[in-house]
């Protein structure tokens, strides 16, 4: 992992985007991609539940994008979402970046091109440390899960899927 001068643009915008809220972490590049959780985890020698996935749905209604943040261990619970938001449908790669601006395994939480609907996961506030996508599938950002949701103004909500006991 390592900071680099020259940033992918949309990695750029997130970086500038982030200096201008004033957050005073920057936007690193992982060697390897980040666009699941277990990859950016292992890149960033961090463990999965620690990496702030944000997964796009469409609200059925009125094509809205609702972002859901959560946990990266943690299945997002559609119906949970669903019952808050309102009925979900897919939403594919050229939904995700004409919504938020970002490509698929990129997602930033913050600087969408339409403001989504947003969710926080209750469960990434027992960690002290987050990283989260910055615009770019290699691009990555350090923040806390309060951090998180004021940059986001996200309600904080259960939206994970019940683990059967062990």
């Amino acid at each position: 992992m390592s900071e680099t001068p020259a940033l992918p643009e949309s990695a750029q915008r997130v970086a500038d985007l982030l200096a201008g809220i004033g957050h005073d972490r920057p936007v690193v590049m992982l060697p390897a991609t980040g666009k699941t959780s277990a990859e950016a985890a292992a890149g960033l020698g961090c463990s999965v539940a620690e990496i702030a996935k944000s997964i796009i749905f469409r609200r059925v209604k009125d094509d809205a994008p609702v972002l859901v943040i959560a946990s990266g261990i943690n299945r997002v619970d559609e119906a949970k979402v669903a019952a808050r938001v309102g009925a979900l449908g897919k939403a594919d790669a050229r939904f995700v970046r004409e919504k938020t601006g970002y490509a698929i395994g990129g997602v930033c939480p913050v600087g969408h091109a339409v403001k989504p609907v947003m969710l926080l996961d209750a469960d990434l506030f027992q960690y002290q440390s987050l990283w989260a996508a910055a615009g770019h599938p290699h691009a990555v950002f350090n923040l806390t899960p309060q951090q998180l949701q004021a940059m986001t103004g996200a309600e904080v909500a259960d939206v994970a899927q019940d683990r059967a006991p062990a």
